[in-house]
């Protein structure tokens, strides 16, 4: 099996062994979508992705890693592109786990939007859904790895000190599942 580390940044996959293949997409859904689906097509071989990132939680009491089960292009207008008669698939089923993540091009960090977003997920990140959505058009499974590095609020701002946290938690997972 040959597997594909995806990461949106350098920071994010800082503590991962040098030996696994890795891809640094750049921050927000259409980077890493792009970058997917190029590494996708340029390497037949890869039968797996797995998408590692900080994330924000919205909802209280969560932290450390989660792997999501669906995943939510949450800052897409669903309901108006519905009802001009297209589906905007906005969900996409990636594994079989109870976590619900949300993906937008927004870097989450206001308490209002946090409570929006809290009532349909569990954690917010910016490019899960775009690695999904890649994997899927290629045929690949996608695996979402996602580390509570904040709590989508004002403390996010905060991101740059919390990250190697994530990274140090999230390079154990990928050593523990690979």
């Amino acid at each position: 099996m040959t597997t594909l580390v995806v990461s949106a940044t350098r920071v994010e996959a800082a503590h991962l062994p040098p030996d696994i293949p890795l891809l640094v997409t750049g921050i927000g859904k259409v980077p890493a979508a792009a970058a997917v689906a190029r590494a996708l097509a340029q390497s037949p071989e890869v039968d797996q992705v797995i998408n590692i990132g900080s994330c924000g939680a919205l909802r209280e009491g969560l932290s450390g890693v989660y792997e999501a089960g669906r995943v939510l292009s949450h800052d897409i207008s669903a309901e108006v592109i519905r009802g001009l008669g297209h589906d905007t698939r906005e969900w996409l089923t990636v594994a079989d786990t109870p976590w619900l993540l949300a993906t937008g091009d927004q870097f989450v960090h206001e308490t209002t939007e946090r409570i929006r977003l809290a009532e349909v997920a569990h954690l917010v990140d910016m490019e899960g859904y775009a690695v999904a959505w890649a994997c899927e058009q290629a045929g690949v499974p996608a695996r979402l790895v996602k580390h509570v590095s904040d709590s989508a609020d004002e403390t996010a701002l905060d991101w740059n000190t919390a990250v190697d946290r994530s990274a140090r938690d999230l390079a154990d997972w990928v050593s523990a599942h690979l």
